[in-house]
């Protein structure tokens, strides 16, 4: 569901290199987007009514990969609102943008302002 952005990839390239970098600013936040963004750009997040990102509860990394091991609740979405995605950024003062993702099957049309991912369908992996 997920693919580092281009920063992210280049922040892990360079400390996979022993090179300067900066490691994200805990807790990451999810946050649900209504256009999703590209590798290069971010996309638009949802706007209006009680919404707000939701913070990650993730795995341990297994395999190379890992997941939601919480449910992830967005609530006070405005109705209705398709909603395309996902983006994952940091806690920074200026956050970082670090993954971002395409919900399988398209979008989620939400009508009850609540929107939920289920534990393990958040995938995350450094691809």
């Amino acid at each position: 569901m997920t693919s580092l952005t281009d920063a992210a990839e280049t922040r892990t390239l360079a400390w996979l290199l022993g090179q300067a970098t900066t490691a994200p600013t805990l807790p990451l936040m999810v946050r649900a987007m209504t256009a999703n963004g590209s590798d290069s750009a971010a996309g638009t997040e949802i706007a209006g009514g009680t919404y707000a990102p939701v913070e990650l509860d993730a795995a341990n990394v297994a395999s190379g990969a890992s997941s939601n091991e919480a449910i992830v609740r967005f609530e006070g979405i405005p109705n209705p609102t398709s909603v395309a995605g996902i983006e994952i950024w940091d806690s920074a003062g200026t956050p970082f943008r670090w993954w971002h993702g395409a919900f399988t099957g398209g979008a989620k049309n939400v009508t009850d302002g609540v929107l939920e991912i289920a534990v393990g369908d958040l995938d995350l992996a450094v691809t």
